[in-house]
């Protein structure tokens, strides 16, 4: 009796641990991290432990397997599979590390670790394929958090198959006892599709200056918002010592809400925003820095060393998962009035304690007489309340520059200055050593490249974490969808013709040239009643139509981009063979002329030209004189001018602002050898000016490729060529937010490549959506531009017309599979971007209901289990108590007789 009776609360109690333990998935991980034991001096070995959570969830603990470094600065890396062949999200973190033994750790994901073995060192690399850092630990971090519903997407088709974790073994000091090492991180993963995804908006000055003395200088940035609606989580304020505060806002219709302020002279962490802040389409984002240059005897610049200064705040975000972007930045000033609003707290110093800049500049200062134990203390105080530097846009600051930061200099050349190429830099950083950059004796043409470098370095981080081949000069990026892409391999917009703008039925000659005036006017450069023909030059390149007198018709159109109306128009007698365009930040047009082999700099309204640079109908090849020449590019932060040199000469040439000659490169290609090399031209046609990553792009027309060169220098960086560019590249131009716009030639006979449009991923050079006309056809299209909105308009100098097409907004999606890879395809393309959010306010609240109810299924799956499996219980308990009253009943009473 009594053996039936404990068998049947052994049972009962089973069934019940089994319901608590469905009841809350989450829970369990929780206490799983609460009794996870420090493994400090004994290691995992080489089991990996992948923890079920639950049906969907699941923790997998990647650690060094035993490890006890031999030298300070050694890296060493580790690989661990993912466990789960489909899809799945990283929802937490938990490190086990500590500052007392390691540096920092960083783990990525990749399909190809560099090695098989149990652990190698870092030199080897990471990963043989690209690889993405899902992670980064420093300084005694706590766990990241991030909100509910929001996830670090791997696996599946398209994420990485393994995990690689590498550390940074600093000093090592602690392992004078030789033991092994197993620092790592917890991950916790799920099944289930995470309906929101996270990134960053960094928001950097890269102009300021602070006088030595000035008590106050203020550093405004300002961008207009053009994206989905996104949610505000946390900020992160950086600045080096003269910084005295940071504030960050949005500002909409007039009004500003505080998103973030923080003395920068505090620990720099991620603070959560406390009000969450919601960020809609044309919301203005505003951030200033307080800085005081006292005490400093020569002024300050933005730059990269602790004498530099830096002006920086980070927001952590979150968005819809179809359109959602991983980072997007702001480094302009779009409305310097609207800053004679922001609220007074902007301008008022946070006061902070001197223990705390002891802990802040701990690497520059000593801490003699400093109680670190008391500081320890109040660090760990602080970190229910922060998101502090452990997480993963940690390391983004870390990349940029902030090298007050670095301890450990590099070990074989304590004064090596960093590589002229970032590119390098960050494989350094990444991939082994922390270089420390001494820069001394600064002119004005340095302190313009730091600043450019300083922009570089976030754009250029996602591109640069690619194999080893794409982080040196000489040589091309690998051939991203070349022979393998198609048009279903889109991002969150496609490009289709604006049907309904009239401007295509505009009487024009031979467009030549396009571009978007600072009012986002359309400006156009035609022939007018002249055309180019062979009957134009002679073999000596020179014009042989000179008779016919320049062009009497204007030459310049400008026009509404919304109804192609005339607004202005200019040019009449001045040209003779238009070809280049282009409009610096000041609104002045800058253009070529074949036939007269010259640029000219007009003003909007001037009837005459403010500059000329070379000499009228005599082509030539010295500092003087041009040969075709193409195009003109102007850097809006130094007011150089690069001119593409063109048709018979193969170079691109520099002159300052004021037209002197400063520098070329570029040559002619030998097509006896094949294959054009970098910095060789067969036709240098058009160019792309991208100061945000100190480049300039130029479309080298015969050879059918993209080659961009670093600014300043002239340095070869990359190139970007496909196989559907065919033989011929027209035209290139570039948008903020990392956006490369394309048109190419005609297919020679035998060849298939159509005459196309191309959108491609700048930092990877990536095609991710092609366009065509639906009115006419592309016969030559010979000029592209396109605004931040994506909007594009293309020029024809066959067709003599200009298309305007749209990015048109991807509604509802498909899975489908196309060279083995597993996209998104539309389904029926829909409204325009900017026409739909403008006209659904609610949609904020929308997006807000859809997470509510999205959050409410998920909960509801795991409450319905939990209650079908105690109804299914009960019955069965409650049986089984009658069954045993009843047989104790009649024993009794048999017992009794």
């Amino acid at each position: 009796m009594a053996g039936l009776v404990n068998n049947l609360l052994i049972l009962f109690l089973v069934f019940q641990n089994i319901c608590l333990g469905f009841r809350s998935p989450l829970s369990v991980f929780k206490r799983y991290k609460d009794t996870t034991r420090s493994l400090s001096s004994e290691c995992l070995g080489s089991d990996r432990p992948v923890i079920s959570l639950g049906l969907s969830d699941f923790a997998l603990d990647i650690r060094m397997p035993g490890v006890t470094p031999k030298q300070s600065d050694t890296y060493l890396c580790m690989s661990v599979p993912l466990p789960v062949d489909d899809e799945a999200y990283v929802v937490d973190f938990k490190p086990h590390a500590s500052m007392d033994t390691i540096h920092h750790m960083l783990l990525f994901g990749c399909n190809e670790p560099s090695s098989a073995e149990n652990y190698w060192d870092c030199d080897e690399g990471t990963c043989k394929d690209k690889s993405n850092i899902l992670y980064a630990w420093a300084r005694n971090a706590p766990p990241t958090r991030l909100p509910k519903g929001v996830g670090f997407r791997v696996g599946g088709e398209t994420g990485g198959r393994f995990f690689v974790l590498q550390v940074h073994y600093g000093d090592i000091s602690a392992f004078r006892d030789k033991h092994k090492d197993c620092s790592g991180v917890t991950l916790h993963l799920t099944h289930q599709k995470q309906p929101l995804i996270a990134g960053m908006y960094l928001m950097m000055s890269v102009n300021t200056v602070i006088p030595p003395g000035e008590k106050v200088v203020d550093a405004d940035i300002a961008c207009h918002y053009k994206r989905f609606p996104m949610h505000l989580f946390a900020y992160r304020v950086h600045t080096h010592r003269l910084g005295k505060v940071v504030s960050g806002y949005r500002v909409r219709n007039g009004q500003w809400t505080l998103i973030g302020r923080q003395s920068p002279q505090l620990p720099q962490a991620f603070y959560p925003v406390e009000h969450p802040v919601d960020v809609n389409y044309d919301d203005i984002l505003a951030a200033r820095c307080v800085f005081s240059g006292e005490g400093r005897t020569t002024e300050t610049r933005i730059g990269g060393t602790a004498n530099d200064e830096m002006c920086n705040f980070y927001i952590m975000y979150y968005m819809e998962a179809k359109h959602a972007v991983s980072y997007m930045t702001c480094t302009q000033n779009a409305n310097p009035e609207m800053f004679r609003n922001i609220p007074q707290e902007a301008n008022i110093p946070i006061p902070v304690k001197s223990d705390m800049l002891k802990v802040t500049h701990g690497h520059h200062e000593e801490t003699k007489g400093t109680d670190k134990s008391s500081l320890l203390q109040q660090a760990k105080k602080e970190e229910e309340e922060i998101l502090d530097q452990g997480d993963f846009y940690s390391l983004l600051s870390k990349l940029l520059g902030e090298r007050e930061d670095v301890v450990h200099v590099h070990k074989h050349n304590p004064t090596e200055k960093a590589e002229s190429d970032f590119v390098a830099e960050i494989a350094n950083v990444v991939q082994k050593k922390d270089l420390a950059r001494q820069i001394t004796n600064h002119d004005e043409r340095d302190n313009t490249i730091l600043v450019r470098d300083r922009i570089h370095k976030f754009h250029r981080l996602e591109s640069t974490l690619r194999p080893p081949e794409n982080r040196h000069f000489s040589l091309r990026q690998p051939k991203h969808g070349e022979g393998s892409w198609e048009k279903g391999h889109t991002g969150d917009f496609h490009i289709e013709e604006a049907v309904e703008w009239p401007g295509l039925d505009l009487k024009l000659g031979q467009v030549s040239g396009l571009a978007l005036d600072p009012e986002n006017n359309l400006v156009i450069f035609h022939r007018g009643d002249h055309v180019w023909d062979e009957n134009s030059f002679d073999s000596k390149f020179v014009y042989q139509q000179r008779g016919l007198g320049p062009i009497e018709q204007n030459t310049i159109l400008v026009l509404n981009p919304s109804n192609a109306k005339l607004l202005h128009s200019m040019g009449k007698s001045l040209f003779y063979l238009p070809h280049g365009l282009s409009i610096d930040k000041n609104g002045n047009y800058w253009v070529t002329d074949v036939a007269l082999h010259q640029v000219f700099k007009l003003g909007a309204h001037d009837k005459e030209p403010l500059l000329i640079l070379g000499v009228a109908l005599q082509p030539g090849s010295d500092r003087n004189h041009f040969c075709q020449p193409t195009d003109v590019a102007v850097d809006p932060i130094t007011g150089s001018i690069y001119i593409s040199d063109g048709y018979c000469n193969s170079r691109v040439i520099q002159f300052s602002p004021k037209g002197l000659y400063v520098m070329q490169w570029g040559e002619g290609t030998e097509t006896s050898l094949g294959r054009a090399r970098p910095g060789q031209f067969h036709i240098p046609h058009s160019l792309a000016l991208i100061p945000d990553f100190s480049q300039l792009c130029v479309a080298d027309r015969e050879n059918g490729r993209i080659q961009c060169f670093k600014l300043g220098t002239g340095e070869f960086i990359r190139e970007i060529k496909h196989k559907s560019f065919g033989r011929e590249l027209f035209a290139v131009s570039y948008v903020p937010g990392g956006f490369l716009f394309a048109v190419n030639g005609m297919p020679y006979p035998g060849e298939a490549e159509p005459v196309q449009g191309f959108v491609m991923n700048f930092s990877t050079g990536e095609i991710i959506d092609t366009f065509i006309p639906l009115r006419k056809n592309f016969e030559m299209p010979h000029d592209v531009v396109a605004s931040e909105d994506k909007t594009v308009f293309v020029g024809d100098v066959h067709a003599r017309a200009v298309w305007k097409f749209a990015s048109i907004e991807k509604v509802e999606h498909r899975s489908v599979k196309k060279a083995g890879i597993e996209v998104q395809e539309i389904k029926e393309s829909e409204t325009i971007v900017e026409a739909r959010l403008k006209n659904t306010p609610e949609s904020a609240d929308h997006l807000k209901k859809q997470e509510k109810q999205h959050l409410v299924q998920q909960a509801s799956t795991g409450v319905s289990f939990v209650l079908i499996t105690t109804l299914l219980i009960i019955p069965v308990v409650v049986l089984l108590a009658i069954l045993l009253f009843i047989w104790w009943k009649k024993t009794t009473v048999y017992g009794v007789e």
